[in-house]
């Protein structure tokens, strides 16, 4: 095979990444879409070509032959179904993180891959982005030494926007933002460090969104809407992505805190807050022999370290301006797609693998289970051989 034809299911949000795939000259194109919205669709045929399939049954569009890959960009709580059911028709899978919104969903898949024989890769755009490769070649060359503790920072400047108007809000679709937002962070440390979650204490609630409005009010349709300071409408978002954030329904914490125990001892602590006003994310790495961070401005990491008289000091700054790759999300949605095609036609192992997809989802399980149960400390479940 010398080109890789791509069908995406859910070709909104993530399924933007079917514009670095389509390349119908090239190693891969995109040949079919599956989303349950007509509009979307109609969209989806103008960005990529009217002879592009579509349908509204993503069954369909694995039952085609022209078909090699699929690409799984559909809400959280479809992963599991949509990417065995992809398996099972001999697929090449691509899956947006979260991988699952359970562990048992992922081990699942974990299963249907194997049997199928096929190929299987996460969308973990941040370990594609310059800032965090940096980070990763300091901590990997030993420049500030043995890494014991892990501090991040995570303020969600846009929390209500991204995750209160919609599905994520109630945990039946998502379980909890530590799966969602988080399983970023929690991979990137995981990725950095080399080091998987072994165990977790967590604590959190729902201090901000949620609340009496009726389930089915939108902002468009709201008498307070001149008023509210969580109000947003557009055309493009109607209805389906403007839920009131102050809905009954609403029952995922909107600030969380989690202890989290590596598997060699590391230290995690993670902050997360969706009512913020600023967005934010803040990694430290402490280690035996100095510190590591990167800087607010998103373009600049920072290690101190150890001078010889074994104090710490300023004068062993150093300061590293890493600079953005054009494309979306850092310059990685390109790479992300690139290594994708590089996975399938050659057989290179991605730099996101399946099963650092189940640990970072593991692992936020685990905090969400700890936080909603009086903070009990909760044993990540190891991999099932």
């Amino acid at each position: 095979m010398d080109q890789v034809r791509i069908g995406v299911i859910g070709v909104t949000g993530r399924g933007g990444l079917a514009q670095h795939w389509h390349d119908p000259s090239g190693r891969s194109t995109v040949v079919a879409g599956a989303d349950v919205s007509t509009l979307a669709l109609e969209q989806f045929r103008e960005r990529v070509g009217s002879d592009v399939y579509t349908t509204l049954h993503y069954q369909e569009l694995l039952d085609r032959q022209d078909v090699d890959a699929v690409a799984v960009c559909s809400p959280d709580f479809t992963h599991e179904e949509y990417v065995c059911a992809a398996f099972q028709a001999g697929k090449h899978v691509f899956c947006e993180k979260p991988m699952a919104i359970t562990t048992a969903g992922c081990d699942r898949m974990l299963r249907a891959w194997k049997e199928s024989g096929q190929r299987f890769m996460i969308g973990f755009n941040m370990r594609y982005m310059n800032i965090f490769r940096v980070m990763k070649d300091v901590v990997d060359a030993g420049e500030i030494g043995e890494v014991k503790v892990v501090w991040v920072r995570h303020f969600v400047g846009h929390g209500g926007e991204w995750y209160y108007h919609d599905w994520h809000g109630a945990s039946r679709h998502s379980t909890g933002l530590l799966l969602q937002k988080a399983s970023h962070d929690i991979d990137m440390v995981h990725w950095i460090t080399g080091h998987y979650g072994r165990r977790v204490v967590g604590f959190g609630s729902l201090d901000y969104y949620g609340g009496d409005k009726p389930d089915d009010l939108v902002c468009n349709e709201c008498d307070e809407r001149d008023t509210c300071v969580e109000y947003q409408y557009t055309e493009r978002k109607a209805n389906s992505m403007n839920m009131c954030v102050f809905r009954r329904e609403v029952d995922v914490e909107d600030n969380s805190t989690i202890l989290v125990e590596l598997d060699n001892g590391i230290k995690l602590t993670y902050m997360q807050c969706h009512y913020t006003p600023d967005y934010c994310r803040n990694y430290t790495f402490i280690g035996t022999e100095g510190r590591l961070e990167n800087l607010d401005d998103g373009t600049n990491v920072i290690v101190k370290m150890r001078n010889r008289s074994n104090r710490w000091t300023n004068l062993a700054d150093q300061h590293r301006t890493v600079k953005p790759a054009a494309g979306g999300h850092g310059g990685a949605d390109p790479l992300v797609a690139r290594d994708f095609i590089d996975m399938v036609l050659d057989g290179k192992e991605p730099l996101a693998t399946p099963i650092a997809g189940r640990m970072s989802v593991a692992v936020g399980v685990a905090g969400t289970y700890s936080i909603r149960n009086d903070s009990c400390v909760v044993e990540v479940p190891p991999l099932k051989q």
